[in-house]
């Protein structure tokens, strides 16, 4: 089992930047892809930036530029650097976490609040 739970999230003025952080416990995440989800009011779930074990990444093309993810296996955690934070990037932030070659996310941690006003 993998139990995920973020932190960073909060409010921030546009233009700003927040670094969100995922922290893993129970077994080792190294060969996880591990992924940033966002979902906002009104919305459906979307994904940010995933990375692999091997540390691949991968952007949503709205985001690339401003959003960074990166992890560090030995902490087992994971992190989202956001700059130039918009109003549109508001939203419940999500990490999850998946085992290759499986598609499915089996890992979810349970949130974090990014509000971002203008």
């Amino acid at each position: 089992q993998v139990q995920l739970v973020e932190t960073g999230g909060g409010l921030v003025q546009a233009g700003g930047s927040l670094r969100l952080s995922c922290a893993a416990s129970g077994r080792s995440v190294s060969s996880y892809t591990m992924g940033w989800f966002r979902q906002a009011p009104g919305k459906e779930r979307e994904l940010v930036a995933r990375i692999t074990g091997g540390g691949a990444t991968y952007y949503a093309d709205s985001l690339k530029g401003r959003f960074t993810i990166s992890r560090d296996n030995a902490k087992k955690t994971v992190y989202l650097q956001m700059n130039n934070l918009e109003s549109e990037d508001t939203a419940v932030y999500y990490c999850a976490a998946r085992l290759p070659p499986l598609v499915r996310y089996d890992y979810w941690g349970q949130g974090t609040q990014v509000t971002v006003s203008s």
